[in-house]
């Protein structure tokens, strides 16, 4: 049994939306082969009090981040306006159009590398993609705005779907973020988003234990029956904190370890704050797990 929910009937499930290939997925110029390789997402953070303590304060250092980043072999950006750490309060729209959009607007212009706005806000992904941007990343998995999907579809774009249990902690976390994936992919397909534009993410840290999240890590490969690319974001996380008893600015290396076995257990993207770090870790991971070299 994968979980409550059965090998066989999550199998089923599969089966009736989108058959057993991950398929490609196209996003602005770039084709995303799930399987090959494992792809690597930049964070640009423009929100001040950011929990990795990399918040950018202006366009310019935004830019330069990014630029970096692109030098150091990233295959796409995520820009996000409001932080996500635990007792973080909501900024308003106004606000994180006034973070975000600048910068988006900067790096479509400058930047040749696909760009993902880290938003769970209807209007703010609208104007996003406006921007420049290609894709959405949604914290909440369309829990707080189901029309996101209704928005991808409309646009073509893919999006990534995030299992969050802040709103209602789970005790079988690996049944919780099936059953949560199952749910959001059902919105999304309903809404017209194309089975190859969906992305999941487990959502380190959202809500979940610390005994939670080394068991999402642990178990990843349970969550590849779904038929759709993972995403993994442990980076500078606060399980690797807890773990090693180390500041944010400290974790590097359980950063490092945490993604690589996420790799051996199946993700295919990573999202990461270390961009030259990681990119040694998932070509040495890629080389032992998929026999590639690059």
């Amino acid at each position: 049994m994968t979980s409550r929910l059965g090998k066989a009937s999550l199998l089923k499930w599969r089966q009736a939306r989108g058959g057993f290939s991950l398929g490609v997925t196209h996003c602005g110029g770039t084709t995303f082969r799930w399987g090959e390789r494992t792809y690597v997402m930049g964070v640009i953070n423009v929100s001040p009090d950011s929990f990795s303590g990399d918040g950018l304060a202006s366009i310019d250092a935004a830019l330069a981040q990014a630029k970096r980043f692109a030098a150091e072999g990233v295959d796409m950006l995520d820009v996000g306006g409001e932080s996500t750490r635990p007792g973080s309060a909501p900024i308003s729209i106004d606000e994180e159009l006034r973070r975000v959009i600048p910068v988006l607007e900067r790096l479509a212009a400058e930047i040749a590398l696909p760009l993902s706005v880290d938003t769970y806000k209807l209007d703010v992904a609208r104007q996003a993609l406006d921007a420049g941007a290609e894709m959405i990343n949604d914290i909440w998995g369309l829990k707080r705005e189901p029309r996101l999907a209704e928005l991808a579809a409309e646009r073509g774009v893919p999006i990534i779907l995030m299992s969050n249990q802040r709103d209602r902690p789970r005790r079988n976390i690996i049944s919780a973020v099936l059953s949560d994936f199952m749910r959001s992919i059902d919105l999304a397909l309903d809404a017209g988003v194309a089975w190859e534009n969906i992305i999941v993410d487990p959502g380190i840290g959202f809500g979940k234990t610390l005994e939670q999240n080394l068991e999402l890590v642990r178990r990843l490969d349970e969550l590849k029956p779904l038929g759709r690319p993972i995403l993994l974001g442990t980076s500078r996380k606060s399980m690797i904190g807890l773990v090693l008893d180390l500041p944010v600015e400290q974790r590097l290396e359980g950063t490092a370890a945490s993604t690589a076995i996420g790799i051996a257990k199946g993700a295919d993207i990573i999202r990461v704050h270390d961009a030259r770090e990681m990119m040694r870790v998932c070509r040495m991971s890629d080389a032992i797990i998929r026999g590639i070299g690059r």
